[in-house]
């Protein structure tokens, strides 16, 4: 059974657009303090990796692994999603289901000319 914090994650990712892209000249380190910055920043990036070699592009993933302590959250073609904690904000929790509503059924409201 999977994580309930990865499956939110996983979910939360769903919407975010890749906030690093990778140029001609791969993993630089200009490129790996941008993916610091935004791993600070969000907790949670995606990152298009260029390309057709897939073998290549798994490399360039455990790179990324290795040299910012990030968790590879999910890897979709060319977009990887990474995930590392911030330090002074708690870890993400899973959500809890919305508490139920009770509504009062109301009488249908009379208009003027019945009254």
């Amino acid at each position: 059974m999977a994580n309930p914090i990865f499956k939110t994650l996983k979910s939360r990712a769903h919407n975010l657009k890749p906030v690093v892209w990778l140029g001609q000249h791969g993993l630089t380190e200009p490129v790996l303090t941008e993916i610091d910055i935004a791993l600070s920043a969000h907790e949670l990036i995606k990152i298009k990796i260029p390309g057709d070699d897939r073998e290549a592009r798994k490399q360039i993933i455990l790179d990324i692994q290795s040299k910012m302590q990030t968790e590879l959250i999910q890897h979709v073609g060319k977009i990887a999603t990474f995930y590392r904690k911030k330090n002074d904000v708690p870890t993400v929790k899973a959500k809890k289901a919305a508490p139920k509503r009770n509504f009062k059924k109301t009488t249908p409201r009379k208009s003027p000319s019945s009254r």
